[in-house]
């Protein structure tokens, strides 16, 4: 499968390294407005380089999207209308409209469009997906130093998208309404945002993402009738802590505690080579396009809020 990355800064010249390296892909551009970024990955990899991404379009059957968000649209919709298969980075666009688009594109041409959340690829959230039955509380926490590199975006869409995709998913009921707080501190942008969201049967999730944290931290906790779930993406670790039978717990012998670790991996590989299989077998993703629309809508829902609350503040 011919295959090519469009925007090889940071994360884009890790795409390149797996197309590379893949059996079934035959890299055979990297793509990037900048011409030293596109030339260095280009050597080191031994494939060539492009700075106009509509150069490569005929000549592959698959691409990668790693351009700055508000580029995701133009970019995709150009592959999609003539019949390419796209791996986009999360978010999926800017805007919804523009999601909505990408989406119709990609069934029009019986497209695979496939969204970038890394998460659904950790294997302590594989293995936990096996042992949910019906989540009542969620709670989670994404938290991170400052860096410069994302804050072109709110911390909304640059980090908790992960968690709202991850807790949509596992969810796996509609949403009934979103509470959201949160505030600017380093950046032009909203730095931290806390939100408490409904969904229909009851479950809530309480969900916090921060780009100015003094730790590194990437945690989620599910609660449910019988078990509780502690995951640790960070350093791939399950907990699952159970009753031992119908009584309530009087005592910790009641109660087993099963604690699993799992090998780092590669989740960047693991999500293009899915992305490569669902082409060769015609089948969905992992990570639809309608689910990347799906946790946008989300994340645009919760900055809204966030912006609305902090108007009112300052009003």
């Amino acid at each position: 499968m011919r295959t090519a990355v469009i925007g090889v800064g940071y994360l884009g010249r890790f795409h390149a390294q797996k197309y590379r390296q893949l059996e079934g892909s035959q890299l055979v551009a990297v793509v990037d407005a900048s011409a030293e970024s596109a030339q260095k990955v280009a050597a080191e990899l031994g494939v060539e380089a492009l700075t106009d991404y509509r150069a490569v379009l005929d000549r592959v059957d698959a691409i990668s999207i790693a351009v700055p968000t508000p580029l995701h649209h133009a970019v995709a919709m150009a592959a999609l209308e003539r019949g390419i298969h796209v791996l986009v980075e999360k978010p999926i666009a800017t805007s919804v409209a523009e999601a909505r688009e990408m989406v119709a594109a990609a069934a029009r041409k019986g497209c695979v469009l496939q969204v970038g959340h890394l998460e659904r690829f950790n294997p302590a959230i594989v293995a936990a997906a096996g042992k949910l039955n019906t989540p009542r509380f969620v709670e989670s926490h994404r938290l991170a130093p400052f860096k410069q590199r994302g804050t072109d975006v709110s911390v909304v869409l640059d980090l908790m998208i992960h968690d709202i995709d991850l807790i949509q998913e596992l969810v796996g009921q509609p949403i009934e309404s979103i509470d959201a707080v949160g505030a600017q501190v380093f950046s032009g942008e909203i730095d931290i945002v806390n939100a408490r969201i409904r969904f229909r049967g009851g479950c809530v999730a309480n969900t916090t993402a921060s780009r100015v944290s003094l730790k590194q931290e990437r945690k989620i906790r599910i609660f449910q009738d019988d078990a509780y779930l502690s995951i640790d993406m960070q350093q791939k670790i399950l907990t699952v802590i159970r009753k031992k039978d119908a009584a309530p717990v009087e005592s910790p012998a009641q109660v087993s505690i099963e604690e699993e670790s799992y090998e780092q991996g590669d989740a960047l590989r693991d999500e293009i080579a899915a992305f490569l299989k669902a082409i060769r077998e015609k089948s969905a993703p992992v990570v639809t396009g309608e689910d990347g629309l799906r946790a946008l809508e989300t994340a645009i829902k919760i900055t809204e809020l966030v912006m609305a609350s902090t108007a009112a503040r300052t009003a």
